[in-house]
């Protein structure tokens, strides 16, 4: 499936827009995770336990837009956003949102 941020696709006519299909995963991350964020918090750099939490969130939430859109029978998802949150106390959880145009292609 074609999954682009923009609205259109150079060299493919949309023929339907199907409808607004969505993706979201919330991932808790475990106590080490959180105990190392915060002395990388402290001395600076890069956490790798969140980048890698981060993307594996982003890809659970992607998948499941994707899903969404092949049972609506669409062959891409344009204008996708993707957006990041903390949550939970002490903002112990990450949110990843995703949102984009189910969208069914001309053929050619």
């Amino acid at each position: 499936m074609l999954k682009t941020t923009t609205s259109t696709v150079d060299g493919k006519e949309i023929e339907t827009y199907l409808d607004i299909v969505v993706g979201e995963a919330i991932l808790g991350a475990n106590i080490f995770k959180d105990i190392l964020g915060s002395i990388r918090d402290v001395i600076g750099g890069r956490s790798g336990a969140y980048e890698e939490e981060m993307g594996r969130a982003r890809n659970i939430a992607l998948a499941e837009m994707e899903a969404n859109a092949l049972a609506l029978g669409a062959d891409g998802i344009v204008g996708i956003d993707i957006d990041y949150e903390v949550v939970g106390q002490g903002g112990s959880m990450m949110m990843v949102s995703v949102s984009g145009t189910a969208v069914r292609f001309k053929k050619r």
